[in-house]
């Protein structure tokens, strides 16, 4: 085997910092377009920004919210959870 070092002997720490945070953000930007879409069904606009009808948006609007909610809690239980003692068996 070759002897090549692994990602986190070359960066010195965990990249995984880094990934719990941006998993976070983007539940977040599946529950703001969610959110926004069930907003413009509600009160759309004249700037046909998108071009769907008012059904179309409020059922893609809540299956991106619903998407966004079930990342956010996956993510904080995986990554945030405080670590127990039952945990590590």
């Amino acid at each position: 085997m070759l002897n090549i070092p692994t990602t986190e002997e070359r960066l010195g720490k965990s990249p995984q910092r880094l990934v719990r945070y941006f998993v976070l953000v983007m539940a977040l930007v599946y529950i703001g377009l969610g959110s926004w879409l069930l907003y413009s069904a509600i009160a759309p606009t004249g700037d046909g920004l998108v071009q769907m009808g008012p059904t179309a948006r409020r059922v893609l609007g809540g299956v991106l919210v619903g998407y966004g909610l079930l990342r956010f809690v996956r993510s904080y239980l995986t990554h945030f959870r405080k670590k127990t003692t039952t945990d590590d068996e």
